[in-house]
C-alpha cells in the first residue's frame, strides 16, 4: 500500500526528516508515535501530498483512495448530515449527473456505478457514524455553523470516516472526543477493512487498534511488530542491548589503548601496537539515542480540611431558571476522592464540574461546601483564554504577586518550564506547554480539591505519565472528566455516571463501561433497516466468486509471504532475545558472532519477504478494480 524510500524533509534548513524509510503493506494498521514536534503530523501530510519531500519518494497505490482530516474545522450553512454526504464527491456528482442527463445508456452506467461504490446505503452509514461520534438524530439535521469549533472538528472526522479510503490517516482523533465516543472510534476502527496510520497520545488506542507501532526519532522511523506496550517493551531491550554493547567496546578499545601505550614504543612489539590501533580504528560505534528529559508535573501539596469537602442533597442545576440540566443530586465529596465522570457529551458532566467549583450555582436543593475549600479548575477552553503576548511567568506572577521570584520560577519548574520557557510569550508555546501552564496556573493556590476536565488533550505520551505520577502523589480530591482511560483506570477509584438528568455511582469498571457501551452500538448496528439490494445479491455472489477464482494465485502468494513474515518475525524476536541477554557478552565470542551473523540474515530475509508481500497485494489490487 505505502513505501517511504530514504525520505528527507527539511523546514527552515533544519531536517525533520532524515533518510527515512517505511513500508506499510494494504491493510496494516500503523501507531505512529515519537515526541511533540519530532514530525509525526508533517509526515501524514506528506503522505497526503499535501507537503513535497526535499529528497526520497513516497510510492502509494496508483488506485488507492487517501483520507486525511482536514486541519481547519469545515464551515458552512449544511447540516450535518449532507456535509458527510458531500465528502463523497463521486456519488455526489454521479447523483447530480442522473437527474440531468437524457441519455438512458449514461443513465444506467451511473447506477451501475452507483451501486458499486455502495452509494444507496451512503445515508445509514452516514447516520451510523454520526450517531457513534455522539451526534443526535436531531443535531444531524442542524446547520454546521450552529456547533462549536470543536464539534465540527467531528463532523470532519465522520466525513473521513463515510469516505472509506484505502489509506486512512488519522492525526489524535479522540482530541475533540468524549469518553464514548473515543470508545465507539475504537470498535469502528478495529474491523476498518483499509489500511491505517494513526498518531495518538491514548494508549488505550495505540494498544487496541495498530498491528505495528513506528516510532519517529532521532529524524528518522523504526518499525516495532505489537501494540504500544510492546513497543516500549521491545525499545527498551535494545537500548539495554545498545548500552551493553557500548560498554564491550569501550572496554575493548580501552584494553586495546593499553596495550599500544605500553608497547607502541618497544621495538620487539611495534607492530603489534601498530596492528592494534588499526583495530581499534574498525571498531564499529554504538549510536545510544538520547531521550530527551520529559516534562515533569507535580502538584503543590494542599491544606488538609475535615470531610465533607462539599456535599448536594435534592440539588438541581442548569442555565435557564425551569430548565435543569440535571435534577436531584444526592452527592458527597471528601478529601481521598478520585472521581471520574462518565456519560456522553450533553449529558451534563461539565455543568457539574461547574457546580463544583463554584461557576454554576444551585437551582434548588441543599448544596454545602466547606468554608475552607478551595477548588482548582482546568477546562480545554481556557486554552483559549491565555494572554498569548505574556509569558509563563508573567501570568503566574501576577495570581502569586506577593511571591519572590524565586518561589514563582520553582513553580513554573513544578510543571516542567526551565526558566527559557517561563519567559517565553504563551502564544510561542506549544499546545503541550499550554496544557501545563493552565495546570499550574490552576493549582496556584494550593488547591484541596482539583476539577480537571480534559485535561490530557495536548500532552505527549511522557507528560500523560507525568500527570498520573503527579493526581496519584497530589494529597488532594481529584475530579476527572476525560476520554483517556488509561488516566482514568489508574488514578479514579470511583465513577459516578451522568445520564438521564441525574448522576450515580457506576459500581462496575471502566472495562465493563466500555463492553457495554460497544455491545449497544452493535445492537444498534444490527436494527439498522435493510437497504433495497436484495435483487442483485446472486450477481454480486457470482461476480465474487469469479475475482476468487481469477485472483487465486495472487491471494496464495499473499499468504505466504504474510506467513514467512510472521515466521521471521518470529525468528527475529527469539535472537534479539538472546541478544539481550547480559550473560551471552561474558560467553564465548564465537556464540555472539553466529548470532549477529544470524540477525543480519533474518533482517535481510524479513525485508525481501515483505517486498514480496506489497508486491503481491498491489498486483491484486490492481487485478480486483478493473472489475
Amino acid at each position: 500500500m505505502l513505501t517511504i524510500s530514504e525520505l528527507t524533509y527539511r523546514i527552515a534548513g533544519r531536517p525533520l526528516l532524515e533518510n527515512a524509510s517505511l513500508s506499510v503493506p494494504n491493510g496494516h494498521r500503523i501507531g505512529l508515535v515519537g515526541r511533540n514536534g519530532s514530525g509525526k503530523t508533517t509526515l501524514l501530510r506528506l503522505i497526503a501530498n499535501e507537503l513535497q519531500p526535499d529528497e526520497g519518494a513516497i510510492r502509494i497505490h496508483a488506485r488507492a483512495k487517501i483520507g486525511i482530516v482536514s486541519q481547519e474545522a469545515p464551515s458552512g450553512p449544511d447540516s450535518l448530515f449532507e456535509t458527510v454526504l458531500r465528502a463523497d464527491t463521486e456519488r455526489t456528482a454521479l447523483l447530480a449527473e442522473s437527474e440531468q442527463t437524457a441519455s438512458t445508456e449514461r443513465l444506467a452506467d451511473i447506477h451501475d456505478r452507483l451501486h458499486a461504490i455502495d452509494a444507496y446505503s451512503a445515508p445509514a452509514r452516514a447516520a451510523t457514524i454520526l450517531a457513534g461520534l455522539g451526534f443526535s438524530e436531531e443535531q444531524q439535521h442542524q446547520p454546521l455553523d450552529s456547533f462549536s469549533g470543536g464539534w465540527k472538528m467531528r463532523v470532519a472526522l465522520a466525513a473521513v470516516l463515510f469516505l472509506q479510503p484505502d489509506l486512512l490517516l488519522l492525526d489524535e482523533p479522540t482530541n475533540h472526543l468524549d469518553l464514548e465516543a473515543a470508545i465507539w472510534l475504537e470498535g469502528y476502527l478495529k474491523t476498518y477493512p483499509g489500511t491505517i496510520i494513526l498518531i495518538s497520545h491514548d494508549r488505550e488506542l495505540l494498544n487496541t487498534i495498530p498491528t505495528s507501532i513506528v516510532h519517529l526519532e532521532h529524524r528518522t522511523l523504526t518499525f516495532y511488530q505489537g501494540g504500544y506496550d510492546r513497543f516500549e517493551r521491545t525499545r527498551r531491550m535494545r537500548l539495554e542491548l545498545a548500552s551493553a554493547t557500548a560498554r564491550k567496546l569501550d572496554e575493548k578499545r580501552k584494553h586495546m589503548q593499553a596495550f599500544v601505550d605500553r608497547f607502541r614504543y618497544k621495538a620487539s612489539k611495534a607492530r603489534q601496537a601498530q596492528s592494534r590501533l588499526k583495530a581499534m580504528e574498525r571498531l564499529e560505534s554504538v549510536s545510544l539515542p538520547i531521550d530527551e528529559q520529559s516534562a515533569a508535573i507535580t502538584f503543590p501539596e494542599p491544606d488538609q480540611i475535615p470531610p465533607p469537602l462539599l456535599s448536594m442533597n435534592g440539588v438541581s442545576v442548569g442555565y435557564a431558571p425551569g430548565k435543569p440540566v440535571l435534577r436531584n443530586l444526592n452527592l458527597r465529596i471528601d478529601s481521598d476522592d478520585r472521581i471520574a465522570f462518565l456519560g456522553a457529551n450533553g449529558n451534563g458532566k461539565s455543568t457539574l464540574a461547574k457546580l463544583i467549583t463554584g461557576r454554576l450555582g444551585a437551582e434548588s436543593g441543599d448544596l454545602k461546601t466547606s468554608p475552607k475549600l478551595n477548588t482548582g479548575y482546568f477546562a480545554q477552553h481556557q486554552l483559549e483564554e491565555l494572554e498569548e503576548t505574556r509569558s509563563p511567568f508573567a501570568q503566574l506572577s501576577s495570581l502569586m504577586p506577593d511571591s519572590a521570584e524565586p518561589k514563582i520560577r520553582a513553580r513554573l519548574g513544578s510543571f516542567g518550564f526551565s526558566q527559557d520557557r517561563a519567559d517565553v510569550p504563551a502564544g510561542d508555546l506549544s499546545g503541550g506547554e499550554k496544557a501545563r501552564l493552565l495546570l499550574a496556573l490552576a493549582s496556584y493556590k494550593k488547591p484541596n480539591l482539583l476539577v480537571l476536565d480534559e485535561p490530557t488533550n495536548h500532552l505527549d505520551m511522557d507528560s500523560r505519565e507525568a500527570l498520573v505520577e503527579a493526581l496519584n502523589a497530589y494529597q488532594g480530591a481529584v475530579i476527572l472528566i476525560s476520554h483517556d482511560r488509561h488516566l482514568i483506570e489508574l488514578c479514579a477509584d470511583r465513577l459516578w455516571l451522568v445520564k438521564n438528568g441525574t448522576v450515580l455511582p457506576y459500581e462496575q469498571d471502566m472495562e465493563t463501561y466500555s463492553a457495554d457501551l460497544l455491545s449497544i452500538n452493535r445492537d444498534n448496528e444490527a436494527r439498522k433497516p435493510v437497504d433495497d439490494r436484495k435483487a442483485t445479491k446472486k450477481d454480486d455472489r457470482r461476480a465474487r466468486a469469479e475475482n476468487r477464482q481469477r485472483t487465486a494465485h495472487l491471494r496464495k502468494a499473499i499468504q505466504q509471504a504474510s506467513k514467512d513474515v510472521e515466521e521471521l518475525g518470529r525468528k527475529k524476536a527469539e535472537i534479539e532475545g538472546l541478544l539481550a541477554n547480559p550473560k551471552l557478552y561474558d560467553g564465548p565470542s564465537d556464540t555472539l558472532t553466529q548470532l549477529m551473523k544470524q540477525q543480519a540474515d533474518i533482517n535481510a530475509a524479513l525485508a525481501k519477504a515483505e517486498d514480496a508481500w506489497l508486491e503481491a497485494e498491489d498486483a491484486l489490487e490492481s487485478a480486483s478494480s478493473t472489475d
